[in-house]
């Protein structure tokens, strides 16, 4: 397999493809140039600003991207297209062996769907989860994604199951979760670096971490309330960082304005931008909570050994509720605020994290080493 192209568009998918970056780079380094793999990045430019993108390429083993097709914000329909269009047009060039795509977002959907319909090799990692909640534009994206997608690498065992319940069973692979590879590569080097708790004022143990993003909530003005009246209903420091699309709401829309407000006015809040990996990681492992609707942060909360709140009525991820360090919440503060208490009174749960259930922190490698062993069986029929 000579060329690769991997499609990201946005904060997780720049971490997961960071480290299978850091996979080629490595087999490169060891054979001969007739053997070593060309991985070309293509970013949609779903995220753009600063802290959701550049800061990313500046802090992880990730290439300036080849291709930027700045797609920006905008309805679903409205980016996928877009990204369809700009993406097809980068593979009808480049003619890559295989496209990887990552996660569930729209950026996902629209390089599976450019490359397969153009019948180039599509492997999806981060294959085979489900919310069962189909309200989520995630849920659909990935649904489309691990039906479509000809080479599944999944996280878990249990998301290799859930694809087998769907009928999916060719070309499906456990490699274990790419943000562990991350988590256990760069959390010593957060902890070295990073001065984000000096910058906020807050000590290790003693504050709350809360991140809100999805549509679902920040799309819902009843969601929201209810969101808002447990942020400002906690007891501790918290630090909130705050997406851009949701800081927009709050600063310009009117329905959302009072609760912007209502915000302002807890002295026990933080409000930030969002936060660079190495300063996320370093808050994550040093909060005595983690509150958020992000996948992601529900799972490096688990690998760091910081219990967590997750401001959904489902999770994909059910490994991170093993023994309690991760619970599922909801967003009523009748419910989710004495869950806090309780946490932050409790301590960690008395069991360490099963981390063996996402692998063995070597997904990126397992991932090239499934495209190559594929290509070389390929040659050899």
């Amino acid at each position: 397999m000579k060329k690769l192209i991997s499609i990201v568009g946005v904060r997780p998918q720049f971490v997961k493809a960071a480290m299978v970056c850091a996979a080629v780079a490595g087999h490169n380094q060891k054979h001969a140039r007739e053997q070593r793999v060309k991985h070309l990045l293509l970013h949609t430019g779903q995220h753009y600003d600063y802290e959701m993108a550049a800061v990313f390429f500046q802090q992880l083993p990730l290439p300036a991207p080849d291709f930027n097709l700045g797609v920006g914000s905008g309805t679903h329909g409205a980016q996928t297209a877009m990204m369809l269009k700009g993406i097809e047009k980068v593979l009808l060039k480049e003619k890559p062996d295989c496209v990887i795509v990552y996660g569930d977002t729209n950026s996902t959907l629209a390089g599976a769907l450019a490359a397969v319909k153009l019948h180039i090799v599509t492997a999806h990692v981060e294959s085979g989860l489900r919310s069962f909640n189909r309200r989520m534009p995630e849920e659909i994206n990935r649904i489309a994604t691990d039906h479509i997608a000809d080479l599944l690498f999944c996280p878990t065992r249990a998301a290799v199951k859930l694809l087998e319940h769907e009928g999916i069973r060719d070309n499906v692979y456990f490699t274990g979760d790419v943000m562990l590879d991350a988590v256990k590569t760069f959390l010593p080097v957060a902890s070295r670096r990073s001065v984000a708790l000096t910058d906020l004022g807050v000590s290790p143990g003693k504050f709350i971490l809360a991140t809100i993003h999805r549509a679902e909530n920040t799309d819902s003005l009843e969601r929201m309330r209810g969101i808002v009246e447990t942020l400002c209903g906690l007891e501790h420091p918290t630090v909130f960082s705050v997406h851009p699309r949701l800081r927009e709401k709050l600063n310009h829309e009117a329905a959302y304005q009072k609760l912007g407000r209502e915000l302002a006015r807890a002295r026990h809040l933080k409000m930030v931008a969002p936060l660079s990996y190495l300063d996320m990681l370093h808050l994550e492992s040093s909060a005595r909570l983690v509150m958020t609707d992000s996948g992601g942060v529900q799972k490096e909360a688990f690998f760091v050994g910081t219990p967590c709140l997750t401001l959904r009525d489902e999770t994909e991820w059910t490994e991170t509720l093993h023994d309690g360090w991760n619970k599922v919440a909801g967003v009523s503060p009748r419910k989710v605020l004495p869950l806090a208490r309780e946490l932050w009174a409790g301590g960690r749960p008395r069991t360490k994290p099963a981390l063996a259930a996402f692998g063995d922190g070597k997904a990126a490698r397992n991932i090239l080493d499934s495209l190559l062993e594929l290509n070389a069986k390929k040659k050899a029929s």
